[in-house]
């Protein structure tokens, strides 16, 4: 235990050195100065599949010569209206507009030139009472305190304009009627442009009131109205304005990414990101107040959580941009709309699996016929087992192909799943280690660990877009692990470490296995809780408990609940260490974020909401449903003993004396992840549906191997039953 701890310690001061260094440069970097008046164009509803070069050719220019990318506009609910979306401007928090339906924001009362927002205490005293306690207000009030002024375009622009008094400087109804002088009078200009959602808005609601969407028409000459409103805006806006496009929120009941475009100094021709997304060509709607706020030269205030838009330059053409774009929505469609089914297809083909084998495993066969036919089932369970453990990598591996430009995306990717499946089970039986106890076990969780491991070392593109990964569309999370890869990356690194240390544990060389299992702990340790990788704060508390309890039971040290608090608390040491550390830098990770918050005493919302959420994951009834029965297949079917044999677990323990330290520290991990993340159940569900599947075809390989070699155990004893019909 002390080695462990020791080895904490340096990992700790050695990653608080690597980020702090940098991060303390960073911080003392001040914001670069304004080039001109910014401008903020929202036009709600505006997606990347609606430009056109000929219908909307100033969107076109602004694509070509600008930079672009998909906008996520979520919020707090899974539907942005427009009003979410001006309050989250204004907030840089996510923010909502609680009054019903997606209707148009209120008409403001003006006065004068300026205008303010009509019911705008109860929209603060409204969101202050959400989990996010956004804070409207916070563009407008930071323009003030530096000196400026705000002038809004529209009725939504007052809400992304205002004050902390609901209050902006300047009006005017509509981008025709700003007066002479208008487009110069503030550093702050937020414009409407509501063509598109209007649209969607006159064509009303079915007889069950949901929202009959306007046709391809319909739609096409609001989005055309629109350019032309963004041309006379283009004709008018000083030349050294910073302008940045936003089509930030939804239209109708369908969550989609809309455009994102920046045009200015800073933005050239390129593809926009953020250090709140780390992929090339998606940004977030709360990056838009911070970005506002440093085209103006200012910081942003606590409480705005975005980062900043960058340009990555690009040659590519506009109608490319607009290509690769539009694939970003495609591919978060395709995963939302067929993901529930994968989960649902997942989970109960692993439940048929499990009540299959309790009755191949538990029944009794006579006769040399019987036993043929036993070995072929024992034989089809192990497949059907690896097959089931194969399948979560498989998910992430066919975002290797470009599913998503297929003219039929849905089939594509099924298919896609289903090749990889195919390949990795192929690889698992095809060398000599399917002979072995542990060989194929150990080669499909590798992979895992390797495919997911390498995927966040590179940018996490596999996990973008993927069946058990994260979509823009919920926004959870865009880099690093999300908690169910990070389920299926540490119970795999564990399963694969333990594995590993079989044959100097057989060997009698304890230490040579635990430096082993020591090895494989760090690496994965380092990569889920590194904030340039896997960025995992819950993660890393769950793993060195878990690896700690490995390592223990592979040296043959008795386990105790003390010692397994111990390492939860080490574990919870060494990622705070990295937070602070993180925190230090100008743009950290929302680990760093999260360090910031402690240090200012407004972490417990943070972590009050992650517990809520935690508690809720309990409804999630397919993930609560699969784990329950995983457990109970596990405790029921292979952990208890049969009538006239060993339990089928005891005869694999006896087997591979490194099987029992690998379920028990996977044990450890799901308890300790549901604990310690919000997806709570999500966590032992996932990490079940690799370790269970994997210890299922163990114990068939174990009993194949018994009786290939003779040991089986005799045909079993008659029973009183039998004993009875023999004798009537």
């Amino acid at each position: 235990m002390t080695r462990i701890g020791a080895l904490c310690a340096t990992m700790l001061v050695f990653m608080v050195g690597v980020l702090a260094a940098p991060g303390a440069l960073a911080a003392a970097a001040a914001p670069a100065g304004a080039a001109g008046p910014v401008i903020v164009v929202g036009v709600p509803g505006l997606r990347w599949s609606d430009l056109d070069e000929h219908d909307t050719p100033h969107l076109w220019r602004l694509t070509r010569e600008g930079s672009a990318g998909a906008l996520s506009v979520r919020t707090t609910r899974a539907n942005t209206c427009p009003a979410d979306g001006w309050l989250t401007l204004s907030a840089g928090q996510r923010a909502r507009f609680a009054h019903g339906e997606c209707a148009l924001a209120p008409a403001p009362h003006v006065s004068g030139a300026a205008a303010s927002v009509t019911g705008w205490a109860d929209i603060v005293r409204d969101n202050a009472a959400t989990a996010y306690k956004a804070r409207p207000g916070l563009l407008g009030d930071a323009v003030h305190r530096a000196g400026g002024c705000t002038t809004a375009v529209g009725a939504g622009a007052v809400l992304g304009a205002a004050d902390a008094a609901g209050r902006v400087d300047a009006y005017a109804p509509s981008i025709a009627q700003v007066p002479a002088g208008g487009w110069t009078r503030c550093p702050l200009t937020v414009v409407e442009i509501d063509d598109v959602h209007r649209a969607h808005i006159r064509t009303g609601v079915d007889v069950d009131g949901a929202p009959i969407p306007p046709d391809q028409r319909d739609r096409a000459a609001a989005v055309a109205a629109a350019d032309r409103q963004l041309g006379r805006l283009l004709e008018a806006a000083p030349r050294d304005a910073t302008l940045l496009v936003a089509g930030l929120s939804d239209t109708g009941t369908v969550p989609h990414l809309h455009v994102a475009l920046a045009k200015g100094a800073d933005y050239g021709p390129g593809y926009l990101t953020s250090n709140a997304t780390r992929q090339p060509g998606l940004v977030t709607l709360t990056d838009l107040t911070t970005t506002a706020l440093r085209a103006l030269g200012l910081n942003a205030p606590e409480g705005a959580i975005g980062s900043v838009w960058r340009a990555e330059p690009t040659d590519a053409a506009a109608a490319a941009k607009v290509h690769d774009l539009d694939d970003e929505d495609v591919a978060a469609q395709a995963i939302r709309r067929v993901q529930p089914a994968f989960f649902i297809v997942l989970f109960g083909g692993q439940l048929v699996l499990y009540g299959l084998a309790t009755v191949a495993l538990r029944r009794r066969w006579g006769g040399e016929g019987a036993r043929r036919d036993r070995r072929r089932i024992l034989a089809a369970t192990r497949l059907i087992a690896l097959v089931g453990a194969a399948a979560p990598v498989a998910s992430f591996l066919t975002n290797l192909l470009p599913w998503w430009r297929s003219e039929h995306p849905l089939p594509a990717l099924i298919a896609g799943v289903t090749l990889w499946i195919a390949l990795v089970t192929g690889l698992a039986l095809a060398g000599p280690w399917r002979r072995s106890l542990l060989g194929s076990g150990l080669v499909i969780a590798a992979v895992t660990v390797l495919v997911l491991g390498v995927d966040v070392l590179t940018g996490s593109r596999l996990q973008l877009n993927a069946l058990m990964g994260y979509t823009a569309l919920v926004a959870g999370r865009f880099y690093g692990f999300g908690n169910q890869a990070f389920a299926l990356f540490a119970v795999a690194a564990l399963l694969t470490a333990a594995w590993l240390a079989e044959r100097p544990l057989r060997d009698g060389r304890r230490r040579t296995a635990v430096a082993t299992v020591a090895a494989v702990g760090v690496v994965a340790v380092a990569v889920d809780g590194w904030p340039g990788w896997g960025s995992d704060f819950g993660g890393v508390i769950a793993m060195v408990p878990a690896f700690a309890v490995l390592g223990l039971l592979i040296a043959g040290r008795r386990v105790s609940a003390l010692r397994i608090t111990v390492f939860c608390a080490a574990g919870a040491a060494l990622v705070l260490g990295i937070a602070f550390a993180d925190s230090l830098r100008e743009d950290p990770s929302h680990l760093g974020r999260f360090a910031r918050d402690l240090a200012d005493g407004q972490a417990w919302d943070v972590i009050a909401r992650k517990a809520g959420a935690m508690l809720r994951s309990l409804g999630y009834w397919p993930f609560t449903v699969a784990a329950v029965g995983a457990l109970c297949f596990l405790y029921f079917v292979l952990a208890q003993p049969l009538q006239w044999r060993a339990a089928l677990l005891e005869r694999a323990y006896h087997r591979g004396p490194s099987l029992r330290p690998a379920l028990l520290s996977a044990l450890t991990l799901a308890i300790a992840g549901m604990l310690v993340n919000d997806s709570g159940v999500v966590v032992p569900a996932i990490a079940f549906s690799l370790a269970v599947p994997l210890t299922l075809a163990v114990s068939v390989r174990a009993l194949e191997l018994d009786e290939a070699e003779g040991t089986a155990a005799p045909s079993p004893p008659p029973t009183p039953a039998d004993r009875s019909a023999a004798t009537g």
